[in-house]
């Protein structure tokens, strides 16, 4: 039987490369949060409760502007979204004896990383394995944003504004494997870009100022992701696999 102990020691393993990645990216992140008035405490704290990319990226550059704070909650609500369905997915590879309190602490740690070593662990997870993760994956992207946020107060303008670049080429790194791969996904990526800018352009043209950033990004998001899944639907296939319960339930 595998103890609590060495599912943290090899959720501490599998996390580490995700620590790194997140401080080179959080550096950036911090960067930002400096130049929309954030404090370098602040954006620390940011990163510690939120832990989310493109979130935090999105809200910081809504403060930046002046954003409501209803807005702000809508925005964030439809980045974010996508981590309640990655929480749905993982309590099904959680045993059934598993305590509300440690269901709360791994969905605190569920981002996408984390979710992709969790997810793809056969059979039965234990919570100690995300809380190995979380103990490095979270400090390393709470402590790059903090340092980001104080060398932004420090470096020289023209190198604050290469390192934010960053940040954007952390996105593209995202979405360009998958939209190498598939023409459907490029041709959504390509629309939205053009879409936003059409957008943007339209509302500066026309002086909509109660048409904002936020809720552009929540207009175009739901309109875009909806009429993809109508047009071009993921077929389901059955790969259902039987899942290992261990005897202690922990």
């Amino acid at each position: 039987m595998i103890t609590r102990k060495t599912w943290f020691a090899r959720g501490v393993r599998d996390g580490m490369p995700i620590a790194i990645g997140y401080f080179a990216v959080a550096f950036a992140l911090g960067i930002k949060a400096t130049a929309a008035g954030l404090t370098p405490w602040q954006s620390a704290l940011l990163s510690f409760l939120n832990v989310t990319s493109a979130g935090e990226a999105a809200g910081i550059a809504l403060l930046g502007a002046g954003t409501t704070y209803v807005e702000l909650a809508f925005t964030q609500l439809v980045i974010n979204i996508r981590y309640l369905l990655m929480s749905c997915s993982l309590s099904q590879k959680l045993s059934a004896d598993t305590g509300i309190l440690h269901r709360l602490l791994v969905g605190y740690g569920v981002t996408d990383e984390i979710f992709g070593i969790s997810a793809a662990r056969e059979g039965y997870l234990s919570p100690y394995y995300s809380y190995g993760a979380i103990s490095v994956a979270v400090p390393g992207w709470t402590l790059g944003t903090l340092l980001g946020a104080v060398m932004g107060n420090i470096l020289p303008a023209r190198a604050v504004g290469a390192l934010g670049v960053a940040l954007y080429a952390m996105f593209l790194a995202i979405v360009l494997p998958p939209a190498g791969k598939s023409r459907v996904i490029a041709g959504i990526v390509a629309v939205s870009m053009a879409a936003s800018a059409l957008l943007t352009w339209v509302c500066k043209h026309f002086a909509l100022t109660w048409f904002t950033e936020g809720f552009r990004i929540i207009a175009l998001t739901v309109v875009i992701s909806a009429a993809a899944a109508l047009l071009f639907p993921v077929k389901e296939t059955d790969n259902t696999a039987k899942v290992e319960v261990a005897e202690d339930g922990q």
